[in-house]
């Protein structure tokens, strides 16, 4: 509790603030996230981004593009060829997010990789 109390100041550290609710709400989306995560290593085409989020509907990830958009995380450029094409990138504020991707990886590194392995082993059938 002290390092949380270190993060915030004594108003806020009885209640999360409303600015770290929504960054929490935004990053907190295991698709949102996936698509922030493909587009920091350049931009994506619609098909790119729905192959790289996995089993998500095409319907899901379109809704979490233009939210994305919305918040200018990510910016959604038109071409106007024959077929038509749609490229994905982030915006600087969207670049902003990878520390925090990072970090949220090295945490899953550090400290979680022991608990996928004995949840996996104690999944597995006896014999």
């Amino acid at each position: 509790m002290r390092k949380i109390n270190k993060l915030f100041s004594s108003e806020e550290a009885g209640h999360c603030p409303t600015h770290m609710q929504r960054a929490m709400s935004l990053i907190g989306d295991m698709c949102t996230l996936l698509i922030v995560v493909s587009l920091l290593s350049g931009p994506r085409r619609f098909g790119e981004l729905l192959e790289a989020v996995g089993n998500v509907s095409p319907k899901t990830v379109s809704q979490r593009l233009k939210r994305l958009e919305e918040i200018k995380i990510v910016k959604r450029c038109a071409y106007a060829e024959i077929p038509p094409r749609v490229v994905y990138h982030l915006t600087e504020k969207g670049q902003a997010l990878a520390d925090i991707i990072e970090a949220i990886r090295q945490f899953g590194e550090t400290y979680l990789v022991d608990d996928e392995t004995s949840s996996n082993a104690s999944s597995q059938p006896r014999h």
